[in-house]
């Protein structure tokens, strides 16, 4: 399979025409190897428009799902990126390309171990996969100016936003309704954090983030 020109094919298909024009951004598509981040059983699909599950509880968002994001979280040479439920790495591998340093957050060792050494065979030295609690984020490397949340989820923990730079930008896409949900962008000024709903996408969702189910008579 020509890996390279199903990649070129994804990005004039899926990336290009929802928005996600910035050369940089666009750049970083077609210098990343979705392929290797997939299974190797799903290699042939690995440039479609669908979720890949990569790992129990991981998948690869639509490329046109994780472009829209990317691009709504502004990615700066100098800014420095936490990954959160980083799954196969494919996410942290394309802000790689567009940030400082980018650290990927996972709870399984084998998961970190695997990914650790996926980032290394591809030459990824301004990422570093790490262990720990997700709902905790990791509040020993922050702040952060970007933190992206990989799945969908019903409510994002305080910790996350208490690890925000000034002017950092937390995105995530958030349940809406059934079978519905928005990326949200949270942005950090002063003691503030505010955040606008940028478009409607439904990705698999992250356990561990449900709000606390109310008691009804």
């Amino acid at each position: 399979m020509d890996f390279a020109k199903m990649r070129r094919i994804m990005v004039d298909s899926q990336i290009r025409p929802n928005d996600v024009t910035d050369p940089e951004i666009v750049s970083a598509f077609l210098r990343t190897p979705r392929e290797a981040f997939v299974p190797k059983s799903a290699q042939s699909i690995a440039y479609a428009e669908c979720e890949i599950e990569t790992s129990e509880g991981r998948s690869l968002w639509t490329p046109r799902d994780i472009g829209k994001m990317i691009k709504s979280l502004d990615p700066q040479p100098n800014d420095i990126a936490l990954v959160i439920g980083a799954g196969a790495g494919y996410e942290t591998a394309i802000l790689s390309h567009l940030c400082e340093t980018v650290i990927a957050l996972e709870e399984d060792e084998d998961l970190v171990d695997e990914l650790t050494a996926k980032l290394a065979s591809l030459d990824y030295d301004r990422a570093v996969a790490v262990q720990g609690d997700l709902r905790e984020g990791l509040a020993d490397q922050a702040p952060f100016d970007i933190i992206l949340v990989c799945g969908l989820i019903e409510q994002a923990p305080e910790a996350w936003f208490s690890q925000l730079a000034e002017g950092g930008r937390l995105g995530a896409p958030v349940v809406a309704g059934r079978d519905l949900g928005r990326a949200r962008i949270w942005t950090k000024a002063g003691e503030t954090v505010s955040y606008r709903e940028v478009f409607d996408c439904c990705p698999p969702g992250l356990a561990g983030f449900e709000k606390p189910k109310s008691f009804v008579f």
